[in-house]
């Protein structure tokens, strides 16, 4: 590890060790918006996924000379 990040790594350790309890109070609308946003993540996680899937699909059709969507059942 450089030195730099070596530095910048500790710094943060140090700052995260020094802070204070917030008390603070977290009311049921924030876990439904925090579910909310669990469950949006998931789903973009999940198209992501599957576009990448569709476009590595149409590239190795292209190299091998196929057209899109006549894949050959195995």
């Amino acid at each position: 590890m450089s030195s730099r990040n070596w530095r910048l790594c500790s710094l943060f350790i140090l700052y995260g060790s020094l802070s204070t309890p917030a008390y603070a109070y977290l009311d049921p609308a924030t876990g439904s918006i925090v579910l909310q946003a669990l469950i949006g993540a998931i789903g973009t996680a999940l198209v992501y996924y599957r576009l990448g899937i569709a476009k590595i699909r149409a590239g190795v059709d292209r190299v091998l000379g196929r057209k899109s969507g006549t894949r050959e059942k195995q």
